[in-house]
């Protein structure tokens, strides 16, 4: 019963944190205003989240893992399905996208622990990206597999960046573009 009655506040933690991202942005992002409108207190947040930086993390972490192509790690996703599902994510939740870009430049230049865990996420993006890429390209090294994952998702992030300070980029046509660029077999 405990732990049914931790996931439901967790549940209303997060939902809440969206629903304040969506409407106030990142600025209007307090833990307040988080346990206002899941009807929670403060203590009851602490239990589960150490920050509001960590519970944005977590929505959007849930966000990207929402439309990812291969949840399960099957090996049956392709850099091409991993670029669109980026592609989903920036054009289809922009406010997390900015939110994301926002927190991993400033956030993680200001606190280590944060710091840490958006290089973590980076690193398991870079072998999904490669193991992907292994699939598409057998024939490549292992270390060129690393050099290209590591370029693809550079340009990625570096597109999503413009999007986030211009949205009249077009997001979606460079990073598909990128797929063209890549030599065939």
């Amino acid at each position: 019963m405990r732990n049914r009655a931790g996931l439901e506040t967790r549940s209303k933690i997060l939902s809440a944190a969206k629903t304040v991202l969506a409407e106030r942005g990142l600025d209007g992002l307090t833990v307040k205003a988080i346990c206002d409108l899941a009807g929670i207190r403060a203590g009851s947040f602490y239990n589960l989240f150490n920050s509001k930086e960590q519970v944005t993390l977590t929505v959007v972490r849930e966000a990207i893992t929402a439309i990812d192509p291969d949840p399960e790690r099957s090996g049956t996703d392709h850099v091409r399905d991993l670029v669109e599902a980026y592609v989903a994510f920036v054009e289809d939740q922009p406010e997390l996208a900015r939110v994301y870009i926002t927190i991993a430049l400033s956030g993680g230049l200001t606190d280590p622990s944060l710091a840490q865990r958006i290089l973590r996420h980076h690193h398991e993006r870079l072998e999904r990206f490669s193991e992907a890429l292994q699939r598409d390209r057998p024939e490549l090294i292992p270390s060129a597999v690393w050099e290209r994952s590591e370029a693809l998702v550079a340009a990625l992030n570096g597109y999503a960046f413009h999007e986030v300070l211009d949205p009249k980029f077009d997001f979606a046509g460079h990073a598909r573009r990128l797929m063209s660029m890549e030599p065939a077999p």
